[in-house]
């Protein structure tokens, strides 16, 4: 049986794998690279994971939970539709300069190549998804929107937000982070029928 210690540097060696495949990349980073950041040895790296890829693939499984938790926190949020949102949104920004944006769009090159990060992202991208279209839809039947395909502008919203995550981490000096969060607030605005400014 798993000890509570053993669980809790478990998670200490996922979230320190995390932080050094967002810095390296999937493709660059080493079992070494992640053994002397987090202090131990590769040893026991192989002793909690048996191999690199399975480390690699349940250190980004570690991420897509603590994301998973964050939208599970919106979506349990007593707020009105348009207070989810603009949290749904805040959470989702690429103007935020966050080691995780650097880890998924990663992960999601890697993805290409690797059934088990696939499905792991897969499973993510459709969580936000389902939150986001089920917030629309409550804001339509409230009144707080208007939209007649609140699945497709789903789709819309969200490719927008993951494009610029890609411009702005890939080449951070095009777009400023307000000019970002402006793009992102008048689109959902223009989908949604509400001012701007309330977003």
């Amino acid at each position: 049986m798993t000890t509570g210690f053993s669980r809790l540097r478990r998670e200490d060696l996922l979230k320190t794998a995390c932080e050094v495949i967002a810095e390296r990349g999937f493709g660059h980073t080493r079992t070494l690279d992640i053994a002397r950041a987090a202090g131990v040895s590769q040893a026991l790296l192989f002793y909690h994971f048996e191999t690199k890829e399975r480390l690699l693939a349940q250190a980004f499984g570690y991420a897509a939970r603590l994301h998973l938790d964050a939208l599970a926190d919106v979506e349990r949020s007593t707020g009105t539709p348009l207070d989810r949102l603009r949290t749904l949104l805040r959470l989702c920004s690429p103007a935020i300069p966050t080691e995780g944006w650097r880890l998924w769009i990663d992960a999601w090159s890697e993805a290409m190549r690797s059934p088990e990060l696939e499905e792991t992202s897969r499973r993510i991208d459709a969580r936000g998804r389902t939150l986001m279209r089920g917030i629309i839809e409550d804001g339509v039947r409230s009144g707080e929107f208007e939209c007649a395909d609140p699945d497709a502008t789903t789709w819309r919203l969200f490719a927008l937000i993951d494009g610029l995550a890609v411009q702005t981490h890939t080449h951070p000096k095009v777009l400023s982070r307000r000019r970002v969060n402006v793009l992102i607030r008048t689109a959902a605005a223009y989908e949604l029928g509400v001012p701007a400014e309330k977003l």
